[in-house]
C-alpha cells in the first residue's frame, strides 16, 4: 500500500485526540504507561460530549460513561488490558470511578491535573476512593441530574463496626469501607479481573441490603429478619465471594432476577461452600479408586 504525502493544509483534515504534554514531560508521570496516557486523551475527548449533554453532578462536575467494553473497542485490547489501564489511571489520580447500583455502568470523572490542582490531587484521591461524596445523578440519560440525596441512616451505637473515627460518616460510606476490607476487594480484583463489574455489583448489593431500614428482607422466597441477614452478610469474606462467582459462571440456566439470585447465593455461601468443596473432594477421591 502506497500512501500519499501531506500537501499544504491537508494535515488539518484529520480529527485528533489531545494528550497533554505534561503526561510525557513531568517526572510524576514517567512510570505511567503509554497506553494509559493514550486512554486519558480518549477520555478527555469524551468529556466534550458530556458537557454538551449536560452530564454534571450536583457540584457541577462533569462525568462520562466509559465502560471496559468502550476501552476494549477504543484500544483494540482484551478485558485484562482494559481493566489494568483504568486502574492505572486511578492509581495516578487521573480518573475517579463512582460505582453505582446493579446493572448501571460506573460514572467516570476525568481529573484535572493542572498546576493549580496538582498540589492536592494525591491528597484527595484516597478520600474520593472511599466514596466520601454524593452523586446526584442516577440516570445519565437525563440531560441534567436531579438533586436528590442519599438515604443516609443515623449512626447507631449498636453498629458492629462503629468507632469514634467513623463518627460523622454516613452509614453507607462506613459499610462500603467495611466490605472493601472484609472482602479484600483489591485482592479479588487481581485474582478475578474478568469479574470486576460483578464484584462491584456484589459490594453494592451488600451495602444496599445492610443499610436498609426494612425489618424483613426476602431471601430465596422467604422473608427473613433484616438483622439476621445483615449479621450473615457481615461475616462474608473473599473466599465466599469467589465461590459465588464460581457458581454464577457455572450456572447455565437463565437468571430472571439477578438481584434475588445474588442475595440468595451470598446468604447461603457460608453453609453451601464447604458442602460443595467436600462433595467435589469426595468425587475426585472416588474417581481415583
Amino acid at each position: 500500500m502506497t500512501l500519499d504525502y501531506f500537501y499544504g493544509q491537508t494535515g488539518e483534515l484529520f480529527s485528533f485526540y489531545r494528550i497533554p504534554k505534561a503526561l510525557f514531560q513531568e517526572p510524576r508521570f514517567q512510570s505511567l504507561s503509554t497506553d494509559a496516557k493514550i486512554l486519558y486523551g480518549i477520555l478527555l475527548d469524551r468529556m466534550s460530549l458530556s458537557v454538551k449533554n449536560g452530564w454534571l453532578d450536583e457540584q457541577n462536575r462533569v462525568f462520562i460513561i466509559f465502560t471496559i467494553e468502550d476501552v476494549k473497542r477504543a484500544l483494540c485490547c482484551a478485558d485484562n488490558k482494559a481493566t489494568k489501564l483504568l486502574r492505572e489511571l486511578e492509581k495516578f489520580g487521573l480518573i475517579e470511578r463512582k460505582r453505582r447500583g446493579l446493572g448501571k455502568p460506573s460514572l467516570v470523572y476525568v481529573k484535572n491535573f493542572s498546576a493549580e490542582s496538582s498540589k492536592s490531587i494525591f491528597q484527595n484521591r484516597d478520600f474520593h476512593d472511599s466514596g466520601g461524596f454524593k452523586i446526584a445523578c442516577q440516570d445519565p440519560s437525563k440531560s441534567r441530574c436531579n438533586k436528590t440525596k442519599e438515604n443516609d441512616t443515623e449512626m447507631s451505637e449498636t453498629d458492629p463496626f462503629y468507632s469514634e473515627e467513623a463518627e460523622g460518616m454516613s452509614k453507607r460510606t462506613r459499610l462500603e469501607e467495611y466490605f472493601s476490607q472484609a472482602l479484600e476487594v483489591e485482592l479479588l480484583l487481581r485474582l478475578c479481573p474478568d469479574d470486576e463489574d460483578t464484584i462491584y455489583q456484589i459490594v453494592d448489593l451488600l451495602v444496599d441490603t445492610c443499610a436498609t431500614n426494612c425489618k424483613l428482607l426476602r431471601i430465596a422466597g422467604d422473608d427473613k429478619p433484616a438483622e439476621v441477614v445483615r449479621s450473615r452478610f457481615m461475616k462474608l469474606n473473599a473466599d465466599h465471594i469467589r465461590f459465588v462467582l464460581k457458581c454464577l459462571a457455572e450456572n447455565s440456566s437463565p437468571i430472571r432476577n439477578m438481584k434475588q439470585y445474588l442475595l440468595a447465593s451470598l446468604y447461603n455461601a457460608p453453609t453451601t461452600m464447604q458442602l460443595s468443596y467436600q462433595n467435589q473432594t469426595n468425587h475426585d477421591l472416588a474417581m481415583r479408586r
